[in-house]
């Protein structure tokens, strides 16, 4: 089957097989890898990406479920050659270290703050509990979305 779908802002075309999901046509048939492809059960969060703006674990959404529809992973965040302001944020706190997890972490902290640019701390960590990092302890990760907020 083809799909048609917008990805970070470009219009796409990918055939495919019903079954497959919005993950595997993101990193294999449109060579966009940055969403991390872990646990394929919507357990990690990172594979996360923004649906018609609603975050989701593409792992979990049929690439034909987003036929028509608006898709943004963590490089469509970017612009013009610039980092987003949470990508940055997560360099200048150190908050990367194997950097599995950071493209879901990213996309869940960017989503958080255009809805809500001065989130609490427990705001933030609700934002960010589908999102499981097994390196910081996410001190550093927190760190980085508080300096975004603030």
């Amino acid at each position: 089957m083809r799909v048609s779908l917008t990805v970070n802002g470009e219009p796409r075309e990918a055939d495919l097989w019903g079954g497959e999901s919005l993950l595997t046509v993101l990193r294999d048939t449109l060579e966009l890898p940055g969403s991390k492809n872990a646990c394929e059960q919507g357990e990690c969060g990172s594979c996360s990406v923004l649906l018609d703006g609603e975050l989701v674990c593409s792992c979990l959404v049929l690439a034909a479920q987003a036929d028509g529809r608006e898709v943004v992973t963590v490089e469509g965040l970017a612009r013009d050659g610039d980092l987003h302001r949470v990508q940055e944020a997560f360099v200048r706190a150190g908050a990367v270290q194997c950097g599995f997890c950071t493209p879901g972490l990213v996309v869940a902290a960017a989503d958080l703050l255009a809805h809500n640019p001065a989130p609490t701390d427990d705001e933030i960590r609700e934002a960010l509990s589908g999102n499981i990092c097994r390196c910081t302890g996410y001190a550093k990760i927190l760190d980085a979305v508080r300096e975004v907020a603030g």
